[in-house]
C-alpha cells in the first residue's frame, strides 16, 4: 500500500488512535482523509485534505450513505471502538451487545460496503485496529475481548476473501495505549504515535499483522500453549 497520494477513510477519527492515524497519514502525503466520526464537528479544520465526515458504524444506513459518496477511497482504517468493561456472565447484556455491534458487526459493515470500492480503485488496503484482547481476556473485560477475538477472525477471513481483488488486510494488535479510552488509569501505556507509525509502516511493507509492543508479542506466543500458561498469573 502506497500512502503517498492515497485516499483514506479513518473511522473513530476524532480522538485517540483515530486522530493520530489522520495526522500521520497527512504527514506521509495522503491526498485525502475522510475523518469519520459520530461527531464530525470535533474534527479540527484548516487542512483541506481532511474531510470531516459523519459515520456511525453501528448504523448500516450511515455506512451505505458514506460508501455512496466516498467512492475514491483506496485505504480503509477500521478504528472506531468502545470499551464497556463488562464481564460476560454478570455484565449488562446491552453493553455486551454494543461491544459486538461495534467491533464485529460495525467493522464488517464498513468492510462489506467499501470492498467493492477498493476493488474498483485497484485493490488498496484495509487496516483493522485489534488488541491484545484478541488473544487474552482479563476479568472485567470479557465483552471487549470476545468482540476483539471475533474481529480478529473477521480480519483473517476477509484477508482470504479479498486477496483475489488485490486488497491487503492488516490486523494491528496492541496492549494498553495512552488514549482517552484509558484516561485516568495508572499503568504502563504505549505512545499512540509509535503504535500508528508501526501500523502505517506495516501497510507500506505489505504485512498482514503488526504486534505493536512486547506484551502483545509475548501473549500471542502463548496461544499454542495450554490455557494455564496464559492465565496462571491472572487474578480471579
Amino acid at each position: 500500500m502506497e500512502l503517498r497520494n492515497a485516499t483514506a477513510l479513518v473511522t473513530g477519527a476524532n480522538r485517540g488512535l483515530g486522530a493520530e492515524f489522520v495526522r500521520q497519514l497527512i504527514e506521509r502525503g495522503a491526498a485525502k482523509v475522510y475523518a469519520a466520526t459520530r461527531r464530525p464537528e470535533t474534527i479540527a479544520g484548516g487542512d483541506t485534505r481532511i474531510v470531516p465526515t459523519y459515520l456511525d458504524i453501528t448504523n448500516d444506513a450511515t455506512v451505505v450513505d458514506l460508501a455512496g459518496t466516498a467512492t475514491d477511497v483506496d485505504l480503509v482504517i477500521n478504528n472506531a471502538g468502545v470499551a464497556t468493561m463488562q464481564n460476560l456472565v454478570s455484565g449488562d447484556l446491552d453493553a455486551i451487545r454494543l461491544e459486538l455491534a461495534t467491533h464485529f458487526w460495525g467493522t464488517l459493515s464498513v468492510t462489506r460496503a467499501f470492498a467493492p470500492i477498493l476493488a474498483r480503485n485497484g485493490g488498496g488496503a484495509i487496516l483493522n485496529v485489534l488488541s491484545i484482547g484478541s488473544f487474552q481476556v482479563f476479568p472485567g473485560n470479557g465483552a471487549y475481548a470476545a468482540a476483539k477475538a471475533a474481529e480478529w477472525q473477521l480480519t483473517n477471513s476477509t484477508r482470504l476473501e479479498l486477496a483475489g481483488q488485490g486488497t491487503q488486510v492488516l490486523g494491528l494488535h496492541l496492549s494498553a495505549t495512552d488514549t482517552d479510552m484509558l484516561d485516568g488509569i495508572d499503568m504502563p501505556k504505549n505512545n499512540p504515535a509509535d503504535v500508528i507509525r508501526q501500523a502505517l509502516d506495516g501497510l507500506e511493507f505489505g504485512l498482514d499483522e503488526v504486534l505493536a509492543d512486547a506484551e502483545t508479542r509475548a501473549v500471542k506466543a502463548l496461544l499454542a500453549q495450554p490455557p494455564g500458561a496464559m492465565y496462571s498469573g491472572v487474578e480471579q
